[in-house]
């Protein structure tokens, strides 16, 4: 895998750092893998245009939990921490977690929440992974009183009031995530109900989004064909929605995770969907297949990036390309506040 064919140049100010005044005013670009055709729409909203009374849209219903939070050592320096997973040792709660400047840290040392009503201690373990463990059980609950929302870090800015609501889709109901399945950033209550009096169906699958998402990828990753490992879910009612479907209705996912759950649970043997839970590390590049669905909401994703890969292998890494390079020419908004793409 030649990585370098999957880099492009995007201009600063095409990287969307804050979202659409409306969520479904943003742009969108259709690509046509039959016809390679690509094609422009004025806002995201007109994408009923181009689905059918039969249809159904799969979405992500992971809900983006309050897990960076700004922590204080002894002396008052603050550092911004991620809590990515919790585990048990000897009965007892810690989190793995990225720290900035952790190198400034000492195994042991304490740290403190804002309101000083969690203290967390540091360690370490072989491999140099960073454990925080907490004072008191850490919920959600209490993650909403010391954390804030983990925009991607090429935004370059801190999470501000607007991002507590604009940083979830309308389909948000399972915390557990560091990141949004942001190609559903895109719908509003309006727009699901306008496509539901049309006839479309919305199915719902989860998948808990972790932070690799936003990490470059590794040669390890390419050879061994394995990325950092997510838990999904899928109700069973999806399941026999899906199973009774496929081959006769579209099925077109809301987004990568939604794409890559269900990848993760699709047997190309019996051409069902047959795994209802599980853990997934799939890595789909181009020349693998992509059967479980027949269209894909996406955003526009960045650089030699797994997502860009996975898109790729749908579509087709030319015609990909080739509409990237329009959208960039036609000035579209990059990233997780940025356009969409629908793919047919």
């Amino acid at each position: 895998m030649d990585l370098s064919k999957f880099n492009f140049h995007l201009p600063d100010e095409l990287i969307a750092r804050y979202p659409a005044e409306k969520r479904d005013e943003s742009r969108l670009m259709v690509l046509d893998r039959k016809s390679k055709s690509i094609g422009f729409e004025a806002v995201f909203k007109n994408i009923e245009n181009y689905l059918l009374p039969s249809d159904i849209l799969v979405y992500n219903q992971t809900r983006v939990s309050k897990r960076r939070v700004y922590l204080k050592n002894k002396s008052g320096r603050e550092f911004e921490c991620i809590f990515l997973e919790k585990h048990l040792q000897s009965q007892k709660e810690k989190w793995k977690c990225l720290v900035k400047n952790v190198r400034k840290l000492k195994i042991g040392e304490m740290l403190f929440s804002n309101d000083e009503q969690v203290c967390f201690t540091l360690d370490r373990n072989e491999v140099g992974d960073i454990f925080l463990f907490p004072s008191i059980p850490v919920s959600e609950d209490v993650f909403e009183k010391i954390g804030t929302i983990p925009i991607p870090p090429y935004l370059k800015r801190k999470a501000e009031e607007f991002d507590v609501m604009r940083y979830q889709t309308i389909f948000a109901t399972k915390p557990g995530s560091v990141a949004a399945p942001t190609a559903g950033l895109h719908f509003t209550d309006e727009l699901k109900s306008r496509l539901q009096t049309k006839g479309i169906l919305f199915a719902e699958v989860e998948l808990c989004i972790g932070y690799g998402t936003f990490s470059p990828l590794t040669e390890e990753q390419i050879q061994s064909k394995k990325l950092h490992e997510e838990g999904f879910f899928i109700p069973e009612k999806t399941l026999k929605l899906l199973n009774a479907a496929k081959g006769k209705q579209r099925i077109i996912a809301i987004g990568t995770t939604t794409l890559r759950t269900l990848e993760s649970s699709y047997d190309r043997n019996t051409q069902q969907y047959t795994k209802s839970s599980g853990i997934t590390n799939i890595f789909i590049q181009p020349g693998d297949p992509v059967e479980s669905i027949d269209g894909l909401i996406t955003n526009f994703h960045l650089p030699e990036s797994s997502l860009l890969l996975l898109v790729s292998a749908f579509a087709g890494k030319d015609i990909v390309i080739e509409a990237y390079r329009k959208a960039i020419e036609s000035k579209m908004r990059f990233y997780s506040y940025g356009d969409a793409m629908l793919i047919l």
